[in-house]
């Protein structure tokens, strides 16, 4: 009995809700719905994947990497030996980052952070062109390896602390320039797969973040910020989720593309009647990114959960295939994903089994907005009297057709009347 009593949680360390606590599994209810976006297709980083039978061959090319990034050193095994110095005496600060107490010695752990970190490294220096490719390395040259190793570098249960990283850039590629900082090199790797917005691009070395998916998460930050609703607010029904797109444009919301050159996919905005949505390229890897960073924002009880509200704000858009395909008809999604169908399940899918607080989300005030204009009477009978008579040209031309017979019809009724009142004076 007392030997239970004492013993210590592992799958979810006592220590997990500490905000140094930053990389979780991924929950079960979250995984059951799409296990792929979670798991590692090609490449293990970190100790939650390490070993796995499906992911050895790019296991195999790490202590090649490794000597890759110290080839250009004046004491390469004399670096390299610092980095495991240096990774030994941040051990405890690694371990306290994993929600899930990991089996691995600490020779086996320090070794394994030199090695995963020192390939993103590398792999990172490669793909941006600070340093050579060989043509024949494989990595590089079979075509479908690269973007299943970028995708698995964001996904939740597949990192290792930012720290790490740096500390490892730090002895491998000393006085970098500012243009070469790794949070820059970081983004612009990502931005082959990402389309980030202007300003993330003019700013880069402001981004921080916990590991490489929070890294980019944080560079997608909405500029719209948080905006709590006052106690008069809760007591109406302008928190309620936003309605459909199809309904939302019956009563008369018009809906619009916004220009994403200083703005990212998570920066939406309301005025005068107008949603003006940015576009969002719907595909494989933003797809998996989304999910990533909504199972992060479920686990990290430290940071804000803009994605989430994002992903929530859409998923209410898309109620059905036919939303989808109205939102693909104004540009809003870039479909690149599958049928209209399989959009509506994702966004379906993303909010299942997802705490989300309608109140303290950052598009909280524009959805009390668009609910105000929804439910306002005038507006709805106005857009149901133009979709009812100018939805397409037929219906305008006989709305017109009936207009003029009913002119036609007064004029005649007022000239028999004036004649009747007035008749003519008898000559």
């Amino acid at each position: 009995m007392q030997s239970k009593m004492e013993k210590k949680p592992t799958l979810l360390g006592e220590k997990a809700g500490k905000s140094s606590c930053c990389i979780f599994r991924v929950p079960q209810s979250l995984v059951e719905i799409n296990e792929k976006a979670y798991h590692p297709r090609i490449v293990s980083i970190g100790p939650y994947h390490h070993g796995s039978k499906g992911l050895k061959m790019i296991e195999e090319h790490k202590w090649r990497f490794l000597r890759s990034l110290f080839d250009g050193n004046s004491d390469p095994w004399g670096n390299i030996g610092l980095c495991f110095q240096a990774v030994a005496s941040l051990e405890a600060d690694i371990r306290e980052c994993y929600s899930e107490t990991n089996r691995f010695t600490s020779q086996e752990l320090v070794e394994m952070m030199v090695l995963d970190g020192c390939f993103v490294i590398e792999l990172v220096r490669k793909v941006v062109k600070l340093v050579p490719i060989d043509p024949e390395d494989p990595i590089f040259k079979m075509d479908w390896i690269l973007p299943f190793v970028m995708r698995d570098l964001l996904k939740l249960e597949n990192q290792i602390p930012f720290f790490v990283l740096e500390k490892l850039y730090e002895i491998s590629v000393p006085d970098p320039s500012p243009r070469y900082s790794l949070p820059i090199l970081i983004l612009q790797f990502f931005s082959f797969s990402l389309e980030r917005p202007g300003k993330v691009r003019n700013n880069e070395r402001s981004f921080d973040g916990k590991h490489l998916l929070d890294l980019v998460r944080e560079s997608f930050r909405p500029q719209l910020r948080e905006q709590q609703p006052t106690a008069r607010d809760k007591a109406k029904r302008h928190l309620q989720f936003i309605q459909p797109a199809k309904k939302l444009d019956r009563a008369g919301i018009k809906f619009e593309t916004r220009k994403r050159s200083n703005s990212c996919f998570l920066d939406v905005k309301f005025s005068n009647g107008v949603l003006k949505i940015p576009p969002l390229r719907m595909d494989d890897f933003i797809t998996c990114f989304i999910l990533n960073c909504v199972a992060f924002e479920q686990c990290y009880g430290h940071c804000e959960k803009f994605v989430t509200d994002y992903a929530t704000f859409m998923g209410c858009l898309i109620n059905n295939p036919s939303d989808a395909g109205f939102l693909s008809d104004h540009k809003i999604i870039e479909n690149y994903y599958g049928t209209y169908e399989e959009v509506t399940r994702f966004f379906d899918k993303v909010g299942k089994d997802v705490a989300f607080d309608l109140g303290k989300s950052y598009l909280s005030q524009l959805i009390k907005d668009v609910n105000e204009y929804y439910w306002n009477d005038w507006h709805v009978r106005w857009a149901s009297f133009k979709h009812t008579y100018f939805d397409t040209p037929w219906s305008f031309m006989s709305a017109l057709a009936a207009l003029i017979l009913l002119i036609l019809t007064m004029i005649q009724s007022f000239l028999a009347y004036y004649a009747y009142r007035h008749p003519p004076k008898p000559s």
